[in-house]
């Protein structure tokens, strides 16, 4: 590794973990020839079950590296005294196909390769791979992530994005995690994928005072589909023209006024996010490109490495 990437890494690592020096993408080398064969099998298996597993996924991924770092500290069951993150409020809206799909990926993981690869590395993995079931980019994982010693439900507030934030509250927040605007507009864009409960978005779509920037018909589509006082389980679509597939279309939906939620529709009617929101629209290209760098940027947060941690032979429990 050079010396001026070495220096990068010792800058940023506050925000993104000093392990984050030592990932690499041949982590397991010889160890475990078959990891991503075996994880991309998994997913495969699950995914032809369900479409869920592609967001479910990706979301826990992003809610896992967001507290406490990507350590699958978000797997980890309550027990006792514990509350673990999975139970805070904010992430009791996790769909259990996630879950499911990295439980199911590491248990195929320990038939090949036993007590060596850890539950964090394995959702990174599946991460990829449900991205590119959905038509998305593929790109290489870097690995080496230890799973986290520590799942508290009270860490979670305040390190989760919400739907009702403004751009300085967005760039906040990633900038906390060592990851820019652009970062935080790209990743947005997995909410090409995504689903939310009505009660996300209800206050932009009822009462006095509808939300202005959403266009008109999306507005009456919006209140078909969540009535109100509609069964608080209902989810919709958060892209309502191509929902299945990963692609630009998010941006373009935001150019249109569609954005689901004012986090959404706020990086185009915000001048200092709009450029990016109006190049990603136009550009598969460019978005696959800053999607795949903020990927890697985000799987190297608050990493534990070297002997920091474990590997769990449950992802579900911290090892005895």
């Amino acid at each position: 590794m050079s010396r001026s990437l070495v220096l990068v890494y010792v800058i940023v690592g506050f925000c993104v973990g000093f392990g984050a020096a030592q990932l690499s993408e041949n982590f397991y080398g010889a160890e475990c020839t078959s990891l991503e064969s075996t994880v991309k099998q998994a997913v495969q298996a699950k995914f032809q079950q369900t479409f869920v597993t592609i967001p479910a996924t990706l979301r826990l991924f992003f809610h896992d590296c967001f507290v406490e770092g990507c350590d699958a500290s978000v797997l980890i069951q309550s027990s006792g005294s514990n509350t673990a993150e999975k139970d805070d409020s904010d992430n009791l809206s996790l769909a259990g196909d996630g879950f499911d799909t990295v439980v199911k990926a590491k248990q195929a993981v320990e038939k090949v390769c036993p007590n060596l690869v850890s539950c964090a590395d394995i959702l990174a993995l599946a991460t990829r791979d449900v991205v590119g079931l959905a038509g998305g980019p593929s790109y290489s994982v870097e690995l080496g992530r230890r799973d986290g010693l520590v799942s508290r439900a009270s860490r979670v507030p305040g390190n989760l994005p919400k739907a009702e934030f403004n751009l300085d509250q967005l760039n906040s927040l990633f900038a906390s995690k060592g990851l820019s605007q652009t970062d935080m507009v790209a990743l947005s864009g997995a909410h090409t994928v995504g689903f939310s409960h009505c009660n996300q978005f209800a206050n932009r779509i009822y009462g006095n005072s509808v939300d202005s920037s959403i266009d008109p018909s999306y507005v009456t589509q919006l209140q078909q589909m969540c009535p109100q006082n509609v069964d608080p389980s209902i989810a919709i679509n958060m892209d309502p023209v191509t929902p299945r597939t990963f692609d630009n279309v998010y941006y373009q939906n935001l150019q249109n006024g569609k954005g689901l939620f004012k986090s959404d529709e706020v990086l185009f009617t915000d001048s200092r996010s709009s450029s990016t929101v109006n190049n990603f629209a136009s550009s598969t290209s460019s978005f696959d490109s800053a999607f795949i760098n903020a990927m890697t940027k985000l799987g190297r947060v608050g990493v534990k490495t070297g002997n920091e941690g474990e590997i769990r032979k449950d992802c579900s429990a911290f090892n005895q």
